[in-house]
């Protein structure tokens, strides 16, 4: 196996068009899995943790551009008054050491239905930013991830960053496992509040082939919202709302049977974890948040 070590973005764009099969790491907590359990041996393997530009954040555009290499820890620290639904999810990987290496741009790359980082950035219309010697390109992340382990980066093309508007009302995010920690997700749902727009972010994560913006519930809470005039007058919504609600996300859901759970456990799941979440966005809303 070949290990190539770029120190520059470009240095890592021309590597990898040089190198089109080799596979980047920065924490490699999915990469190094699947090559101990021999489940993947590639030819090469492209370490980035000597790229600087790709650890950086900052505005851009009106939204926050953060780079594929800052890792879950500096999510939670740097970023988690800004994004606290994505903070949220990077508190469920695994254990510190892991959030210290792990990163959001591995699980966009990943592209498993299960990744913890992936219903935030559904819940609040992120754009995945890739790059290559050709230039640089911006894709939907609803767009990005095709099925399991499968996207749309060509084999010259590198994740540079994800693209994602700041959070403007209340964020949630919701996660079942097998233990309480370090754990992949039976189901996780993440929910987005933007009252500005007067929308609602919905996404239900590894009940599917990939996430699942929860369409049909987004719009019938929205339009709940909008008809009551809850937004300005922020009352309470009321549980027969928050049960169908529930029962809208859950018809979002395509879970299959494995040995995490089965289907109608997960199809049941999300639907809870829906009534719960969008009740305390709810409620953080209602008091000022």
């Amino acid at each position: 196996m070949e290990f190539l070590q770029p120190d520059s973005w470009q240095e890592a764009l021309e590597t990898k068009a040089a190198h089109p099969g080799a596979v980047p790491i920065f924490g490699g907590t999915d990469v190094m899995v699947e090559m101990n359990f021999d489940r993947g041996r590639p030819a090469a393997v492209m370490d980035l943790t000597q790229v600087p530009e790709i650890q950086e954040w900052g505005e851009e555009d009106g939204r926050l551009r953060v780079g594929a290499g800052v890792t879950y820890s500096r999510i939670i620290a740097e970023l988690g008054d800004r994004l606290p639904g994505l903070a949220m999810a990077s508190r469920t990987v695994g254990s510190p050491q892991i959030r210290n290496r792990g990163t959001v741009g591995g699980n966009l790359g990943t592209s498993s239905p299960a990744g913890d980082g992936l219903p935030p950035l559904y819940a609040s219309d992120a754009e995945v930013e890739v790059s290559s010697t050709d230039g640089t390109r911006r894709v939907p992340v609803t767009e990005f991830i095709t099925g399991p382990k499968r996207n749309v980066l060509r084999a010259n093309e590198l994740i540079a960053a994800f693209h994602i508007p700041e959070a403007e009302g209340p964020q949630q995010y919701s996660k079942i496992g097998t233990r309480n920690a370090m754990v992949i997700a039976v189901c996780a749902f993440g929910l987005a509040l933007h009252p500005e727009q007067r929308r609602v972010g919905a996404c239900v994560g590894s009940a599917a082939p990939t996430p699942v913006r929860a369409r049909y519930a987004e719009g019938f809470i929205e339009g709940v919202l909008e008809e009551r005039g809850l937004w300005d007058s922020r009352q309470e919504i009321g549980e027969t709302t928050l049960e169908r609600f529930g029962e809208m996300v859950e018809m979002a859901a395509r879970p299959i049977d494995d040995v995490r759970g089965t289907a109608a456990y997960r199809t049941h799941a999300v639907g809870v974890m829906a009534r719960r979440t969008l009740k305390w966005a709810w409620d953080e809303y209602r008091g000022g948040g």
